[in-house]
């Protein structure tokens, strides 16, 4: 057994995240960790990455009892980690993000020839086609995975933890993903994936354990199982497939006239006629870096646009202030839980009352009790895994935080609702509760206006969708004549004619 993790206990507190928990790899081995969120799974790979302390137990390595104080002791012993937030220097180019602090130097100076030529020699062992000197900023998601990986690989690692390796992936980007995992495994790497994903699972792992509230519940071979079975053992109950009835939409709640941005001397968005209807859901369907979220930030107020015009409820709102036009009628879940969606540093109350402060406030001074209700209101409705109001947004796990963002959004009662990446890192239990709650909202007569990189959950909520290629709309469906081919077709910029 090339790795054993024997009765790993952690606790915070009185919380327990695991408990007793065993884990072994074999070399050459994919072992898939499932579960929902604040199951542990994650928790128990910071503890072998080093990034946490076991509060008890033992990890062995090739039968050697060892002890991982920070990541550099793991990375020392080839146990490398591709994590679900990029560690990237935007402004610096691939092969300087891979030999960061490991650098090829001629005498005291950086050697970028030999570098460059490194790193290129690495990326094609590896078939990870990149190009060295791209700047990481100018790269798509997916190629910014490949420099994660690649980073790991100059390392030397023969263990490689991904966590939620997918979650920011296009539908493209994934199959790729899959099939580098599984040339690694090929190579002689041993990998470690923590996923909800079960697709993928059944798709690309060898084993799988099941994680629940901090413990191992089940461990089967991917051959024995199946993805029903492990989302029962996941939640603990059978996950029903929702079936969402037709409905008469109403008035026209979000309008947009010839919005156009410019970008780099061409239109970053060119002439963008959509609508949302009450009663409906409208998907945008595209790959990543095709407009989709430029518009979202057209409309929403972040972004200035150039010409055309957005209207809500009827409402000129172009180019309004972020406030106004929420007071117009606007919520906005954005694609980026940390960047866009909360404050990481403060507490889960403040987070919660954001955009709800003249709601809870008289002439300045905020009726705390009611802050503090609020908070706890949303973290009991949308099941929330928190300690209580006053722990910080970072102390959560990424599906906990999300759901706090999307709890606050939707409860806004707003006839607007734009969700960007709503179910992005989220388990499948969790996956099901926000799509009862947006298909509810939409059954309330609101509109909902859905961006997502599963094209999957698109195409399973959506009324109508639109197709974005290179800024401009490519193509619309309607559910019922949804046809994934061809709209596979159109986001890779096909062109479908009456033949």
């Amino acid at each position: 057994m090339l790795l054993e993790m024997k009765n790993i206990m952690k606790l915070y507190g009185e919380l327990a995240a695991n408990k007793n928990v065993n884990i072994n790899l074999k070399k050459g081995e994919i072992l898939a960790i499932v579960g929902e969120n604040g199951a542990g799974k994650s928790t128990i790979m910071k503890i072998l990455y080093g990034l946490e302390q076991p509060t008890s137990g033992e990890i062995f390595l090739d039968g050697k009892k060892l002890h991982f104080n920070t990541p550099l002791d793991a990375m020392k012993h080839g146990i490398g980690m591709v994590q679900q937030h990029f560690m990237l220097f935007d402004s610096m180019t691939i092969a300087e993000n891979i030999v960061y602090s490991n650098e090829i130097r001629k005498g005291i100076f950086y050697d970028k020839r030999r570098t460059n030529e490194a790193i290129k020699n690495l990326s094609e062992k590896y078939k990870l086609a990149i190009n060295p000197e791209d700047i990481v900023e100018d790269c798509p998601v997916g190629m910014q995975q490949r420099v994660e990986i690649l980073k790991v690989l100059y390392q030397r690692a023969d263990i490689i933890i991904f966590d939620e390796p997918s979650a920011v992936l296009t539908p493209l980007e994934v199959d790729e993903l899959l099939k580098t995992l599984k040339e690694l495994a090929i190579m002689g790497k041993s990998l470690i994936i923590i996923t909800h994903k079960l697709n993928e699972v059944m798709e690309v792992a060898d084993r799988v354990v099941v994680m629940r509230a901090g413990e191992v519940v089940a461990e089967c071979m991917k051959k024995d199982t199946n993805a029903e079975e492990l989302s029962f053992l996941m939640v603990g109950r059978q996950i029903v497939t929702r079936v969402i009835d037709p409905k008469e939409t109403t008035d026209i709640i979000l309008k947009t006239r010839n919005l156009t941005l410019y970008g780099d001397g061409k239109r970053a968005l060119d002439n963008i006629n959509i609508h949302v209807d009450g009663g409906e859901i409208v998907g945008i369907a595209g790959v990543s870096g095709n407009g989709q979220s430029k518009l979202i930030r057209c409309i929403a107020g972040l972004q200035h646009i150039d010409e055309g015009h957005v209207y809500l409820q009827k409402k000129d709102v172009t180019n309004r202030k972020v406030f106004e036009i929420r007071e117009a009628g606007l919520a906005y879940i954005p694609e980026d839980r940390y960047l866009w969606g909360s404050s990481v540093n403060a507490t889960l109350w403040e987070n919660a009352l954001l955009g709800y402060e003249s709601s809870y406030s008289k002439k300045g001074i905020f009726d705390m009790k009611k802050v503090y209700s609020h908070g706890a209101g949303l973290i009991m409705k949308y099941n929330v895994k928190a300690g209580s109001v006053f722990q910080k947004m970072k102390q959560l796990s990424g599906g906990n935080a999300q759901k706090i963002i999307v709890a606050r959004e939707i409860s806004k009662n707003t006839r607007l609702l734009i969700a960007c990446e709503p179910t992005r890192g989220i388990d499948i239990g969790a996956i099901e509760y926000i799509h009862n709650k947006l298909v509810e909202k939409r059954n309330q007569g609101d509109g909902i206006l859905l961006v997502s990189s599963e094209l999957s959950e698109i195409m399973s909520l959506s009324d109508r969708i639109y197709v974005i290629y290179e800024g401009k709309i490519h193509g619309e469906f309607r559910r019922g004549d949804i046809d994934e081919q061809k709209m596979g077709f159109l986001m890779a910029g096909g062109e479908l004619n009456e033949n």
